[in-house]
């Protein structure tokens, strides 16, 4: 395989009409390397995914996948390319085994290597005793797992994965982690992964944030969350921007109003509990203390909650 990066984006833009979907995005993604893309719905992951899965051009920049263009070079994109939807490209009426040799055929495999490469999957994936079902009979669970089989039967250098865990139950979902990351491990494969799940952003090597079209951090998870030091106090309030406003004024803490709350990022969260107290005793009406995470990075990076992003902008 050539030394080239899988993912390499550069000022990257989409535009619907006269709103921008995606704004000037830049960043690589490295050879193995478990990549998510975590933002709210109307982010922009979606609309990337698109664009990196050659379904959708850009309106500007550049997107590249082991170096080739994504709009001059699809279709060589495409032949190394494993991508699952986030809704399942699977036909309810074949079985497993049919879904498969469908899928194997519009790759160019035939006959016996086909046979060899079906039945492996099968019985990696645990669905050997179940090739013969229809695949609408199937568990949200059963169905993703036969769709991640389709997208790597051809045996593809990079898996594309668009919010892989919708509509599966918490046990069906730690079996779909489980296996990407045995898929990495064993196969070698780099991994993008869109979601709106701070959980799956902490399972990636990096993530990259978007919010309205616009990457706001980029990094591991275990850094990203100790720019914000040790603590989050979230309080909540009657009044809670008369109450931001004199925490400030009396107290000299740096606050934020965001989603009805007063937000406080403090290396010894625990220590102001007492002082909050003391200082506003009829304002607050609960407090709590936390370690950060993904989604205290998020409203560090853009003053707003995870879930307030406009869905009309993009997807």
């Amino acid at each position: 395989m050539p030394h080239t990066t899988p993912v390499t984006v550069r000022d990257l833009e989409v535009r619907y009409r006269q709103r921008a979907a995606l704004s000037g995005l830049s960043f690589e993604v490295e050879r193995g390397e478990l990549f998510g893309l975590l933002g709210p719905n109307g982010s922009g992951k979606s609309t990337l995914f698109r664009v990196l899965a050659t379904l959708l051009p850009p309106s500007g920049g550049e997107a590249r996948v082991w170096d080739m263009d994504v709009v001059e070079e699809a279709a060589a994109i495409r032949r190394r390319l494993g991508v699952v939807f986030q809704s399942a490209a699977l036909d309810d009426m074949l079985t497993v085994r049919e879904n498969l040799v469908h899928q194997g055929r519009l790759h160019g495999l035939r006959g016996r290597r086909l046979r060899e490469r079906i039945g492996h999957l099968l019985e990696r994936f645990r669905l050997t005793d179940r090739r013969d079902d229809r695949v609408g009979t199937l568990s949200g669970g059963l169905r993703r797992r036969v769709d991640l089989a389709r997208g790597i039967l051809h045996e593809p250098d990079l898996l594309l994965l668009d919010e892989p865990s919708t509509g599966l139950d918490p046990g069906a979902r730690r079996d779909l982690w489980q296996e990407l990351a045995s898929l990495r491990q064993q196969a070698g494969l780099t991994i993008l992964v869109t979601t709106h799940l701070m959980e799956e952003g902490e399972r990636c090597d990096r993530v990259a944030i978007l919010d309205e079209g616009l990457l706001v951090a980029l990094a591991p998870p275990a850094r990203l969350r100790a720019e914000i030091g040790g603590s989050v106090l979230i309080i909540q309030a009657e009044a809670p921007d008369t109450l931001r406003r004199q925490v400030e004024e009396r107290l000299g803490l740096p606050a934020r109003l965001v989603d009805g709350t007063v937000r406080i990022e403090h290396d010894t969260g625990h220590t102001l509990v007492p002082r909050l107290a003391e200082a506003f005793p009829e304002r607050i009406t609960s407090l709590t203390v936390q370690a950060p995470t993904l989604e205290d990075v998020f409203v560090h990076r853009t003053g707003h909650a995870f879930q307030d992003s406009d869905p009309a902008v993009s997807k």
